[in-house]
């Protein structure tokens, strides 16, 4: 058998096989996959470094977070989101207090904050998270040594993320060094959107409170519009997309004011 050789697809097909069983070991990983036990102890490692598994003394078990979330935010991220966060990741300065929405693609990123073992050693304040994304909360909050702060409001099912007043209400009391801002659509002309209302007036409360906004949006996302406006091309400040970017969009953007960042 002749298992998926691209590292996504096996994280993902692991994590099916774990939502089945609870459990796996390395031996009926490599079985099931039809790839090396050493191959599949990378994974196992990887998966728990992004707190979707737990390791075991020859396996991994499936985490409460891992059975609880739907299934967008159990898979991991495929490769070029995960380029876009483990690069975003690493812009991030250890003692910050980072803004982050929902989606799949800051959960990535929150994902591989979780897995910079830096931040486990750096001194002074720790990292803090600011979210209104119930998910990427209760993976960060796993972390001893990261600091989660939840906004409250009104839960949207769909996306696991806190809305209206009583989150804006609360964000009117912060001050963010950073936002890390997933979107449905990036534009030079209509700027950073989403698709519903209510999570727009979060997440412009968040833009206004941030020192840097950092979107993150995969290649499909540029120059594409949604319904809901977040904020002005101006008021963006850094651009992580994929290698798929269309250049004649990245330039536009740049052209815009915003650094964009390739990877």
């Amino acid at each position: 058998m002749t298992g998926p050789t691209d590292r996504p697809q096996r994280w993902n097909r692991l994590l099916e096989l774990l939502a089945e069983t609870g459990r796996l070991s390395v031996e009926e990983a490599a079985e099931r996959l039809g790839v090396s036990p050493a191959t599949v102890r990378r994974d196992f490692t990887a998966l728990a470094e992004q707190q979707l598994a737990t390791r075991t003394h020859g396996g991994v078990v499936a985490t409460s977070v891992a059975y609880d979330l739907p299934a967008r935010y159990r898979q991991a991220a495929d490769e070029p989101k995960q380029r876009i966060a483990e690069h975003a990741a690493g812009l991030v300065e250890p003692s910050a207090v980072v803004g982050m929405n929902g989606g799949t693609t800051t959960t990535a990123v929150a994902r591989a904050l979780a897995g910079r073992t830096d931040l486990a050693n750096a001194a002074g304040d720790p990292l803090t998270i600011v979210t209104n994304a119930l998910n990427i909360a209760g993976e960060m909050v796993l972390r001893p040594h990261m600091r989660t702060i939840v906004l409250g409001g009104v839960a949207r099912r769909e996306s696991y993320e806190l809305h209206g007043p009583l989150a804006e209400r609360a964000l009117a009391e912060l001050r963010l060094d950073a936002l890390i801002l997933g979107v449905n659509a990036i534009s030079a002309e209509g700027g950073a959107q989403c698709r519903h209302i209510d999570e727009a007036g979060v997440t412009t409360e968040m833009v206004r409170r941030s020192g840097q906004v950092m979107v993150v949006a995969t290649a499909d996302k540029l120059e594409r519009s949604a319904l809901a406006r977040i904020c002005g091309i101006e008021q963006v400040d850094v651009l992580v997309t994929d290698s798929d970017a269309d250049p004649v969009a990245v330039a536009t953007i740049r052209a815009a004011g915003v650094r964009v960042d390739v990877v």
